[in-house]
């Protein structure tokens, strides 16, 4: 497959619009796709200014990786544009749960037993509709967040069933140096035995394959907005 980073326009509503084609070509390649493909549109390190063309052109879905930064950004943009579905993609600290929960619409990053009671805490406090995927470490490295393969199912039974913590589905981030397949199907698989019925994974450079292993949420930055300001 082409990659997704090879025909960046600088246009990032251009660039949308092939990567909602790429998406709905994979599906139809793909012998067991997800119930839906939801295209997360990840914002991190770009301006107002960047995100305005994509949400004129139509997408509502986004992604952002810290919460500091979505709150510099998103709470006028949803005030413009009130349609809009935000997601926290990235880590998680229990001191911002608060925060998180009042900006997010679904977190994709619950990694530990602490952060679920922060979360636990926080949402008997409120009525909110939220969504929360535990992220898994599918490779097992030292330097990532996640939850153990092994000790994923047990996690997502006593975050739903003892905390009755309002938990979807899975997510991943593949090593870079290993087929991404092999980790698309792990997570397909805990989710399965978890009972689960969605997935997030797959980013710019892997998301066709993502989409042939069922992913229903795709977090897709650089293949649409370009390279991120540092």
């Amino acid at each position: 497959m082409t990659s997704a980073l090879a025909t960046i326009s600088a246009n990032p509503a251009e660039n949308l619009k092939a990567v909602l084609a790429r998406i709905e070509a994979a599906r139809n390649a793909a012998v067991a796709p997800g119930s839906e493909t939801r295209l997360i549109a990840v914002t991190k390190g770009h301006g107002p200014e960047r995100i305005l063309t994509v949400l004129e052109a139509g997408q509502s879905c986004f992604g952002e990786n810290r919460v500091q930064e979505a709150k510099t950004k998103w709470p006028e943009l949803r005030a413009r544009f009130p349609g809009i579905e935000l997601h926290l993609i990235g880590p998680l600290q229990t001191n911002k749960v608060r925060e998180a929960v009042d900006l997010f619409d679904a977190i994709h990053s619950l990694d530990r037993g602490k952060l679920a009671e922060a979360l636990k805490a926080e949402l008997t406090r409120r009525t909110k509709k939220l969504q929360i995927f535990v992220e898994v470490n599918t490779g097992e490295e030292a330097q990532k967040s996640g939850i153990a393969p092994k000790d994923t199912v047990a996690f997502v039974r006593h975050c739903r069933d003892i905390l009755d913590l309002p938990v979807v589905g899975l997510m991943c981030i593949p090593p870079l140096d290993e087929q991404a397949a092999l980790h698309f199907a792990l997570l397909k698989k805990l989710a399965r035995e978890a009972g689960l019925a969605l997935l997030s994974m797959g980013m710019s450079d892997d998301f066709e394959t993502a989409i042939r292993y069922g992913a229903t949420h795709v977090r897709i930055g650089t293949a649409i907005f370009g390279e991120r300001n540092t």
